[in-house]
């Protein structure tokens, strides 16, 4: 059975001249963010939703196993409610908010790119950003005896920290590396 061929030479070069065009449109430097693949962002992007999803379904310290009724010296619990929120409420709510903050940044990224916002769109980079640290926060927080109010702020400096470096230029992103790596070899 012999295939049909194309009509034209024009029909027969289309589609080698539309992808030279879709390759002049990509940055000259593939280190940069806009580089990035929005199919490879998306696993990443799926990765965090998951690890979120399981952050907030597995807390901390676990859940009771008991009912107890108010006692002296001892918090009252119901079977199956988080050990965490009893014994350290304000660990426990910032948690909860971080790991919903993680999981709705990574949905979100996730959507946009489904929809075809552009990679290097702030919206993408923002809910990258956040949904990235929020895991550190997370992480930091099921730590025992760490500081809450320590914690958020090293959550504040990595969100703002991976801003910085998927905003700059790869030239400056550089520098931004070298100075960090280098700063205790004086």
């Amino acid at each position: 059975m012999t295939l049909p061929r194309p009509h034209g030479h024009a029909h027969a070069h289309a589609a080698p001249r539309a992808n030279h065009h879709h390759q002049q449109q990509r940055p000259a430097n593939d280190n940069e963010w806009a580089g990035n693949d929005a199919n490879t962002l998306l696993v990443v992007a799926t990765l965090i939703t998951t690890l979120t999803y399981q952050l907030g379904s597995s807390i901390p310290g676990g859940y009771w196993q008991d009912t107890q009724p108010a006692e002296a010296g001892k918090p009252p619990h119901t079977a199956g409610d988080p050990v965490m929120r009893d014994l350290h409420p304000e660990r426990y709510w910032v948690f909860v908010v971080a790991s919903w903050m993680g999981f709705a940044g990574s949905m979100l990224m996730t959507l946009s790119l489904l929809v075809r916002m552009p990679v290097d769109s702030r919206h993408v980079r923002w809910s990258f950003a956040v949904a990235y640290a929020s895991l550190v926060l997370t992480f930091r927080l099921s730590q025992p005896k760490t500081h809450v109010a320590l914690d958020i702020f090293i959550w504040v400096a990595v969100t703002a920290f991976l801003w910085l470096m998927i905003s700059v230029r790869a030239e400056h992103r550089a520098r931004i590396v070298r100075f960090f790596c280098s700063a205790g070899d004086d």
